[in-house]
């Protein structure tokens, strides 16, 4: 297992990635085509900015992409990528949806990686997993365009059906992911839902 980890960490580092996560995404994406070329991108909960960053490698110099986080970090941008914009806020405040909205009204994608500052307690932390994640999909249904793709991480637990099945009522397609960079331990999977308004 140990070595899996490695194998990940190292290719972020090998890759000019600030963290493993990106994988995550990457698996995603290639299998399931989440963002395409000149696409809008929102990334909540960004930092430190692996998503964002091959997000704007993805869509390319004609697409745009805004990283979200209440945690200011390091601003990078990549030539011949898109423009990332890097906005400090909290996900949860109720001025976040203005604030994204002056950049751009309406994205084609959704993505979040948030995950909550883990207590320990296990049940404790699934729920406010489940709380961040309610807030990305409510965030979503305001900012997506119709036909939009959403990617985000939830922990699995008690509530998480629920969950899901509130998704599926907005979106056309729901699937479950657990990609193979994630630690076999962990309870993260991810919500991919595709189609947004076209049920």
């Amino acid at each position: 297992m140990r070595k899996v980890q490695d194998y990940y960490f190292n290719r972020a580092k090998k890759d000019n990635y600030p963290a493993r996560s990106v994988y995550k995404l990457e698996e995603a994406q290639k299998k399931y085509r989440i963002m395409a070329a000149g696409n809008a991108v929102l990334d909540l909960g960004c930092q430190p900015g692996s998503w964002s960053l091959y997000a704007a490698r993805t869509v390319g110099p004609r697409g745009i992409v805004v990283g979200v986080d209440l945690q200011e970090g390091q601003k990078t941008t990549i030539a011949g990528a898109a423009d990332i914009v890097w906005l400090t806020a909290d996900v949860m405040a109720e001025d976040t949806v203005a604030s994204v909205q002056k950049i751009r009204k309406k994205y084609r994608v959704v993505l979040s990686d948030i995950a909550p500052r883990t207590s320990g307690n296990r049940w404790v932390d699934q729920q406010q997993s489940l709380a961040l994640a309610r807030r990305v999909v409510e965030l979503a249904a305001t900012l997506l365009e119709r036909g939009g793709n959403l990617y985000v991480k939830v922990f699995e637990g008690e509530d998480f059906k629920e969950f899901a099945d509130s998704v599926r009522k907005i979106f056309k397609t729901v699937k479950i992911v657990k990609p193979k960079s994630s630690r076999k331990e962990s309870r993260e999977v991810f919500v991919l839902a595709m189609g947004f308004g076209e049920k």
